[in-house]
């Protein structure tokens, strides 16, 4: 029989009289991620929260045992894609872009105010960006604001409208509604942003360095990575760093490409100024060396560097120099992105790489002897903890039941055709990865109708 236990949990008494909880989702599992180790687990769910770890037997509704050669790990947690809805919904959209998330175990992502039309740099773009999520979500989906010249001044009511901090570009963002912050605008929007506690995320590269190294290298790759050096970044950052000092305000910087800049980022931060760091899985597997002449479908800003970059970045996230990885999904139409013939300076940059990001990042760390436990520090927890959402990225009880069925061991080859975000361009085609992903469980159901989310108060 079913019986209440403590007001709203629910049990079965057994034969010898004792209470043994009740679950409405078992999952089962030899390997199980918790608290960063993996052991053998039963998850109870309930709710749509986790309710039980547990080495003892579960009883549910529904009991799932994962195969032999799965393990259960919680939801990637992605805080960087461009989602592109309202407004250029033929780049991307709410329904194609977290169907793709979901397939590769991703399950909160938080969207950027760019480049949908309007930008999310007003409430009233805000709440019509949430009324389109709301329909077509099928995993959990927050918003990043945006700082623009034109909303500076006004950004503690996009803070208190629920937005997770603000993005702003030092360089031209390539769409004209977003437009980029000079120096003196970006010390202003920190000042404005430590008033209230916030956050800025920041593109960083500096439009005099970009300026001065323009060229018109065509399909020479190699040309193209030199139109945006490691100085443009070095600089900007630079700027970011001692707009922090001056105001105290919390700063992120976002896809960090290159390692030339992790010196005077550690100085930063042993200085104990508030600044994080992301990098992103094409920047973590894949090179300059790997890229043809003309493969556009590889071009993104800041470039994709070498091999020996690729090593320092690799080692900074061992070391806690970065702090997160995330995809920083910014797909287009395949006219776009081969705009130009193959040409570099004429194609749209951006990485389409929500569903592959997963196993793209563990392919190349279960290559280098990182295991699993460290990739989904990097790519569930802590980004979770970035944005203070403490219910997501872990196997917890009372963490939110954001899990998926992982098989580390698979292997496979992608195929652009194949994958769910809307057009059919990724620079992971025809290469093999390792490690499939099996179910995804968002709050303990299939994905097919996510929550929206706004940043926690606090």
């Amino acid at each position: 029989m079913l019986v209440c236990f403590n007001g709203s949990h629910y049990g079965t008494t057994g034969s010898d009289g004792t209470m043994t909880e009740h679950f409405e989702l078992v999952v089962r599992a030899p390997s199980v991620l918790v608290d960063g180790v993996f052991v053998p687990r039963e998850i109870g769910i309930r709710g749509g929260v986790i309710a039980s770890v547990s080495e003892l037997r579960l009883t549910g509704n529904e009991v799932v045992t994962l195969a032999p050669d799965e393990v259960l790990i919680p939801g990637v947690v992605d805080t960087h894609v461009h989602v592109n809805e309202p407004g250029r919904t033929e780049w991307e959209g709410f329904a194609t872009a977290t169907r793709a998330a979901a397939a590769g175990g991703v399950t909160t992502i938080i969207d950027m105010p760019l480049n949908s039309i309007p930008a999310t740099t007003t409430v009233e773009a805000l709440d019509l960006k949430r009324a389109v999520a709301a329909e077509k979500a099928v995993i959990d989906v927050g918003f990043w604001g945006g700082a623009v010249p034109e909303n500076l001044g006004t950004l503690r009511e996009l803070h208190e409208a629920g937005v997770y901090g603000f993005k702003a570009f030092l360089a031209p963002s390539g769409v004209d509604e977003f437009g980029h912050l000079d120096t003196p605008q970006l010390f202003s929007a920190l000042e404005e942003i430590a008033s209230f506690g916030g956050l800025l995320i920041v593109h960083a590269e500096d439009p005099a360095v970009l300026d001065a190294h323009a060229n018109h290298g065509g399909r020479d790759y190699h040309r193209f990575v030199e139109s945006r050096p490691d100085e443009a970044e070095i600089t900007a950052i630079g700027n970011v760093i001692e707009g922090v000092r001056r105001t105290g305000a919390r700063a992120h910087i976002l896809h960090l490409s290159s390692a030339a800049a992790l010196p005077e980022l550690r100085a930063a931060r042993a200085e104990g100024l508030p600044i994080t760091v992301e990098t992103c899985p094409h920047y973590l597997t894949l090179s300059e060396e790997q890229i043809a002449d003309g493969a556009t479908q590889f071009k993104c800003c800041p470039p994709i560097r070498d091999d020996a970059n690729r090593d320092l970045l690799w080692q900074a996230l061992l070391e806690g120099d970065i702090d997160i990885v995330v995809s920083d999904h910014s797909p287009a139409t395949v006219d776009l992105k081969t705009r130009g013939g193959g040409d570099f300076q004429e194609a749209w940059g951006g990485i389409a790489g929500l569903q592959l990001e997963l196993p793209a990042v563990w392919t190349e760390a279960a290559r280098r002897g990182i295991g699993l436990e460290r990739v989904l520090q990097w790519m569930s927890r802590g980004p979770a903890d970035f944005v203070g959402l403490p219910a997501k990225g872990r196997i917890a009880v009372g963490a939110d039941a954001d899990l998926v069925a992982f098989a580390p061991d698979a292997t496979w080859t992608v195929h652009k055709e194949q994958l769910l975000h809307r057009n059919p361009v990724s620079a992971y085609d025809g290469r093999e990865l390792r490690g499939a992903v099996r179910r995804t469980w968002v709050s303990g159901a299939p994905p097919t109708a996510g929550a929206l989310l706004s940043r926690p108060s606090l």
